[in-house]
């Protein structure tokens, strides 16, 4: 008996330490932009909105959070678009090595990490006229997504019963109306899932943009984050967390929008 209290005193304290761990910083993050001091401790705050007037009238913030919105979309929608169409294909079309392919370019993706090809990407962008260009950065980042986006949401295709696109090939459907009208629709689970985590990957990448892009005014919130401090080189307490604020808001409306509309999952669930 004594030692069943003792193992559930322990697990309480264990998962109240993993809580604090992670509800610390968000309850800093919910504070500290509204403290007239803000500083890196938890405290009761000192009511004003002085900060983040302070941040509004920063020269590149709302810039940035408008450029990381642009960025992250772009990457979004390419890394959707292209890994619905190749999932659908490896699902459906019979490759020789098919699924040894699909787990070569995973693994390929996981070692080959964007610091190790950095330079080599830089010379590409460099030679296609590409730096500073949001757009070539936001396929730069699509391309090192869409891996992972084809084996997530091959998944989901590969659940989609035949039987549902031979009824419409029956009824004279073409394979894009099949994609777009049958397969897709019961793959929306799937496609939610890689709009979500295709969108917050790109949101937090900073590499990539730092390098790439070398106009302060094409630079997104990511990168902006590092320029915050004063002038005495400590970091700037009264802009960094009403920046840290807007610049977590976009993912999680995100997150919430599709969860509520459509729901997400990573991994198909139909049965023909």
């Amino acid at each position: 008996m004594t030692s069943l209290v003792l193992r559930r005193i322990g697990y309480t304290v264990f998962f109240a330490v993993i809580l604090a761990f992670f509800a610390i910083p968000m309850l800093w993050l919910a504070s500290a932009p509204f403290d007239s001091k803000p500083g890196l401790g938890l405290r009761w705050p000192d009511w004003t909105f002085g900060n983040v007037t302070a941040t509004l009238e920063h020269p590149y913030a709302l810039t940035s959070l408008v450029n990381s919105l642009l960025l992250c979309g772009l990457a979004m929608i390419v890394t959707t678009v292209l890994a619905a169409c190749a999932a659908y294909a490896l699902s459906r079309v019979r490759i020789p090595g098919r699924d040894v392919l699909l787990y070569l370019l995973l693994l390929l993706s996981s070692v080959v990490t964007g610091t190790a090809a950095m330079v080599p990407i830089f010379v590409m962008m460099y030679q296609l006229g590409l730096i500073n260009s949001q757009y070539g950065t936001a396929l730069v980042i699509a391309g090192g997504m869409l891996p992972a986006a084809i084996f997530i949401l091959k998944d989901f295709v590969d659940a989609v019963p035949r039987s549902y696109e031979e009824s419409a090939r029956v009824f004279g459907a073409s394979p894009g109306q099949i994609l777009l009208h049958v397969v897709l629709p019961i793959a929306r689970p799937g496609i939610a899932t890689i709009v979500v985590w295709s969108f917050v990957q790109a949101w937090g990448n900073f590499l990539l943009p730092f390098l790439l892009l070398r106009d302060i005014n094409s630079q997104p919130a990511a990168v902006l984050m590092r320029t915050l401090y004063d002038e005495g080189g400590s970091a700037n307490l009264t802009v960094i967390p009403v920046f840290s604020l807007l610049y977590s808001i976009p993912v999680v409306v995100l997150y919430l929008f599709v969860s509520k509309r459509y729901g997400f999952r990573f991994h198909g669930g139909i049965k023909s």
